[in-house]
């Protein structure tokens, strides 16, 4: 019989349903479920046995949606807003609600920007990003990367050859990007 959202006209007798469905109603006599003497219906308890825990300190403002009167007792901090990507965030927190569009795009605009950021800084650390080691280029090589590619009808083979424009393009654009500055500042030294 196809389901309809019509109620059926005539329900079956528990006893009929037992016999046809093995385990049916095994839950309806009260004496025969195990929580029973545990289970007290009382709509006065809230079922919570908590006070409001203490409150954890701020260092720094915090980003607050802005549907929430205040922050939760306890929030992480091991990744603290911090330049261009911060302030991204700050304003999505600040200006949208969770429910628009604006507010994730913002947010994943931000996470783009902190990886550019990120990199970045690395060129201004003793040890910058390198790009062919952390980014599994050489396994491609030596475990057999485009044997399990090939003729495996994977879905991402279709945009395989995105895979190398997207992972150098960004090196490639600030290596060019440097040599261009070097360029012009080394110009005037030159005169």
């Amino acid at each position: 019989m196809p389901y309809t959202a019509e109620k059926p006209t005539v329900t079956p007798p528990p006893e009929e349903l037992r016999q046809r469905i093995p385990g049916w109603g095994a839950d309806l006599d009260p004496n025969d479920r195990p929580s029973f003497p545990q289970e007290r219906f009382d709509p006065t308890l809230s079922g919570a046995h908590w006070h409001f825990p203490e409150r954890q300190e701020e260092k720094w403002p915090r980003e607050r949606s802005i549907e929430h009167a205040f922050l939760t007792p306890v929030f992480g901090t091991s990744c603290p807003p911090k330049g261009l990507s911060g302030a991204l965030r700050k304003y999505a927190y600040a200006k949208y609600s969770e429910a628009r569009a604006a507010h994730w795009l913002l947010l994943l605009a931000a996470d783009r920007v902190d990886v550019l950021e990120s990199n970045l800084a690395s060129y201004a650390s003793l040890r910058p990003d390198n790009p062919v080691t952390e980014t599994g280029v050489l396994s491609e090589f030596t475990h057999h990367g485009i044997r399990s590619r090939v003729g495996q009808h994977r879905a991402d083979v279709n945009h395989q050859w995105l895979d190398p424009i997207i992972v150098a393009a960004p090196w490639l654009i600030a290596g060019a990007l440097g040599y261009t500055a070097y360029r012009a500042l080394a110009r005037p030294a030159d005169r």
